[in-house]
């Protein structure tokens, strides 16, 4: 039994955690392990209480995303140590886990993933039918066509593994006190913060939310409106089965896709938790509301069987054994979720030295390695690795309490797959939620960001919370691992900008004004190419202090010392937070103001675009008066737009940014002054090809916290020169001087009906030497193209590889980026009387 502490202890702090699951509990373990003095962690009532202490426990290597991968693998490794370290048992078991394909495409979704796991270290195998037999006997084995096997999986107790980080804690220097209740958070201008407890109040530096389903409420303490609700999670343990009792191993844990559970031997009997449909599930939507019960703590919902019977069927016909098994004991209790089942783990947007780690839907197996990760980017000022979709930022004033409950509803019943295509419930690469978010769909019923007024059916795009369909015809959407039946109004799309003209509505970029006595010289320190001059525009990356990317925008200085920032669609919190960090740090004396949701953009791209531009407006827009990067204060059809010449598509183009509200009459206006030019919509899809043949770079694939700029190939953009220390400037110097270990590359590869999307294999050999980072078909060449990281020596043009795609090694060849030159460097060529590569 845990002793308790009942004392707020020192009355400062450097660090306080608010919650005491493994979460919690993990950080306080890592940072005083890391040498961090005056760790605190304050829990309102006994260690484990919420939702710690009544999971089902279980640990996978497994992940869809790369770098959570890296999560579960810490995680893993540490719980296998605990107990020699801390010398509480902690009750791990580690008998593997097979995921069960009883379907051709779930066989396809398997291949997809193991393309991803060659550049992984840890095991992970597609077995077939006989060898899931010889490890889990009990199967019906009619129903099994594969599965995707970690031999290094299983479960661990939650309640021992607690406990076991706790003792690690106080070994190193933490103080961990219970029964203590935060009542009270205030910011002080220092960026310090008072927390009042009944017992006193502890000043801190700084403060991290782990308080599980009690987030929300320590959120509210500071004005935030945490998107989590807490769901009714059940599982069954049986009683003791003859089958199981008489093996000689422990069976490993299976979870069946297609019926939507988890299995794992319990003792001699079975444990079985299922995930229900979004019809059945139930959400404890009153905490939301209300606030969670006082005094809740290691209480449990009333279990309701009836909800999970069609579960309890389908696991009772894949493992026949069940139908003679009784259930001794069930489980309801909650576990708390956010819209997109990920946890929201960092510092937080609009309050200083705030940081949350909530919203885990998997706990256990993500506690060691969160607190590892969290631990490391407290102490050096970054993340040791990106983990974007975890960012709290991701979240914004567009996410209500009616769309976190729908979405949660949504997600709950695809836990095991991770994502899902409108009714199929497979982890396609074109994957989105279909709950859509409520919006004033004036506008975006003409603009939609997925697809065009001639697509293949409807596309939903989701991006910054904006799950838009675009609906024409009555064909559906037919999602695959494969081309799928939208791989043709793509090529349209594409067409259209190569040779007329397309429009598409980039609202969802975050935008921002600065300005101020010290703008020009917080732009300089933040940025590490040089600050625009006034009507002028340029691409900047934000680095860390390692010479990490941070960020790309797109920077713009519209009036002396006023600039205009854009970051792309789901950056604008993440971004913003980091600026405004650096200007409390720095002392900057600038205003910031986040024009996201005021402000629409309009891209036109395509040959006719200034032809079609030109009829709105009286200004100039030909080449020698708007050059291609300049930015400028126009009119067209009498809307006031601000208008720079760019184009993520590499072709004439224009964004045009504009209030809001004018955005259905802006649109309208071009929509018609292009009808003899044959303008029409296109969308990202078609974007993102048009990009990768220019060879143009996207934060989040080809750079991010993972990679520096140099090997990115982003010299250009970086000035190494330029007076100002910009942030990351010396350690850039120091990686240039010992020199590359990987370079970005450029490929074509020979495929079928596949394309590359990014963090394939790349082969070289028979040895895995690298990973794709982003990929689409070029409808230039007909032939598929991605960017790849591989090891600087085989990184010369016309080097030979292989790229994994399903199964399968496509042969892979470097060539000369870009494999299509953009609009502004055809002109120079041409005007030059050379002949341009089209």
């Amino acid at each position: 039994k845990e002793t308790q502490s009942p004392s707020s202890g020192k009355d400062r702090a450097d660090t306080v955690i608010i919650g005491g699951g493994c979460v919690g509990v993990s950080l306080a373990y890592h940072l005083a392990k890391a040498g961090l003095k005056d760790v605190v962690l304050l829990e309102k009532s006994e260690l484990t209480a919420g939702s710690t202490w009544h999971a089902a426990g279980l640990t996978t290597y497994f992940h869809p995303g790369i770098n959570l991968k890296k999560i579960h693998s810490y995680s893993i490794k540490l719980y296998e140590k605990l107990e020699e370290e801390t010398g509480q048992v902690v009750g791990f078991h580690q008998p593997g886990s097979i995921r069960i394909a009883s379907t051709p495409t779930r066989v396809d979704e398997f291949k997809y993933q193991m393309t991803r796991a060659g550049w992984h270290p840890t095991e992970q195998y597609l077995i077939t039918p006989e060898k899931v037999q010889e490890l889990f006997p009990l199967l019906n084995m009619d129903m099994v066509l594969a599965g995707l096997y970690n031999p290094g999986d299983g479960h661990i107790d939650p309640y021992s593994l607690t406990m076991a980080l706790a003792a690690g804690a106080r070994k190193y220097g933490a103080q961990l006190n219970y029964p203590v209740q935060v009542t009270n958070l205030n910011a002080r201008s220092d960026g310090t913060w008072e927390v009042e407890t009944p017992l006193g109040i502890i000043r801190a530096k700084r403060i991290v939310n782990t308080a599980g389903f009690w987030a929300r409420e320590i959120g509210k303490m500071i004005g935030l409106q945490h998107p989590l609700i807490p769901v009714h999670h059940q599982y069954v343990v049986t009683s003791t089965i003859p089958e199981v009792k008489a093996l000689k191993t422990e069976l490993p844990v299976i979870r069946d896709l297609e019926g939507s559970y988890y299995l794992r031997q319990e003792r001699d009997g079975l444990l079985f938790g299922p995930y229900e449909s979004e019809e059945k599930m139930k959400l404890q939507d009153s905490w939301v509301t209300n606030g969670v019960p006082p005094g809740f703590g290691k209480e449990l919902f009333e279990s309701d069987l009836d909800r999970i019977m069609e579960h309890i069927e389908a696991a009772m016909e894949m493992v026949p054994v069940l139908k003679n098994a009784d259930i001794i004991n069930t489980i309801a209790g909650p576990i708390t979720y956010s819209p997109d089942i990920l946890p929201m783990v960092g510092p937080h947007q609009g309050a200083r030295n705030y940081w949350v780690a909530i919203g885990f839907g998997y706990g256990i197996i993500h506690a060691g390695g969160i607190g590892k990760y969290l631990s490391d980017w407290i102490l050096e000022r970054e993340p040791p690795f990106d983990l974007i979709e975890l960012d709290p930022n991701r979240y914004g004033k567009w996410t209500t309490t009616e769309y976190t409950a729908a979405k949660a509803r949504e997600s709950y019943g695809f836990n095991n797959i991770g994502k899902k295509v409108f009714l199929k419930i497979y982890l396609y690469p074109e994957n989105r939620f279909q709950q859509s978010l409520p919006l004033d769909i004036s506008v975006y019923i003409y603009i939609c960001p997925g697809f065009s007024q001639d697509g293949a059916g409807f596309v939903s795009s989701s991006s910054c919370g904006l799950d838009l369909v675009c609906q024409n015809g009555d064909n559906t959407l037919l999602p695959s691992f494969r081309r799928t039946n939208w791989f043709d109004p793509v090529g349209r799309e594409y067409k259209q900008v190569m040779e007329k003209v397309g429009v598409i509505d980039l609202s969802p970029f975050g935008k921002f004004k600065v300005k101020g006595t010290d703008s020009v010289k917080l732009l300089d320190h933040l940025f590490a190419n040089v600050v625009p001059k006034v009507g002028s525009t340029n691409i900047s990356h934000m680095l860390t202090p390692k010479g990490k990317v941070y960020a790309e925008l797109t920077v713009s200085q519209l009036y002396p010392g006023e600039f205009m920032l854009v970051t792309g669609s789901g950056s604008e919190l993440h971004d913003l937070r980091w600026i405004e960090e650096e200007v409390a740090r720095g002392g900057y004396k600038v205003e910031i103001e986040n024009m996201t949701d005021e402000m629409g953009v309009l891209g036109v791209a395509g040959p006719y675009a200034r032809q079609i531009l030109q009829k709105l407006t009286s200004e100039d827009l030909s080449d020698g008066s708007f050059k291609f990067l300049q930015s400028r204060h126009l009119k067209l059809s009498g809307i006031a737009v601000t208008a720079i010449r760019i184009s993520y598509t590499g072709e004439l183009g224009w964004e045009l940014y504009h209030r809001k509200e004018d955005s259905v009459a802006l649109y309208s206006a071009i929509m018609e002054a292009g009808q003899k030019e044959g303008i029409d919509n296109f969308g990202t899809y078609a974007l993102n090809a048009l990009r990768l043949e220019k060879g143009f770079r996207a934060w989040g694939a080809e750079m991010n916290c993972d990679t520096n700029p140099l090997e990115a190939g982003l010299e250009y953009f970086v000035k190494l020169n330029k007076p100002a220390d910009f942030t990351g400037k010396q350690a850039l110097k120091q990686i240039k001087e010992k020199g590359l270990k990987r370079r970005l590359v450029y490929l074509t590869l020979e495929t079928d009906n596949v394309d590359p999307e990014g963090n394939e294999s790349v082969w070289h050999n028979g040895k895995v030497i690298g990973n794709t980072t982003s990929g689409s078909f070029s409808y230039s060449a007909q032939q598929s193209l991605a960017f790849a990281y591989v090891p600087t020596e085989l990184s010369k043009v016309g080097q030979k590889m292989e790229v994994e795609l399903l199964g399968k090694n496509y042969p892979a060849t470097i060539i000369q980026e870009p494999l299509v030159l953009t609009e502004p460097t055809r002109m120079r060529l041409q005007r030059k009387g050379e002949s341009p590569k089209i």
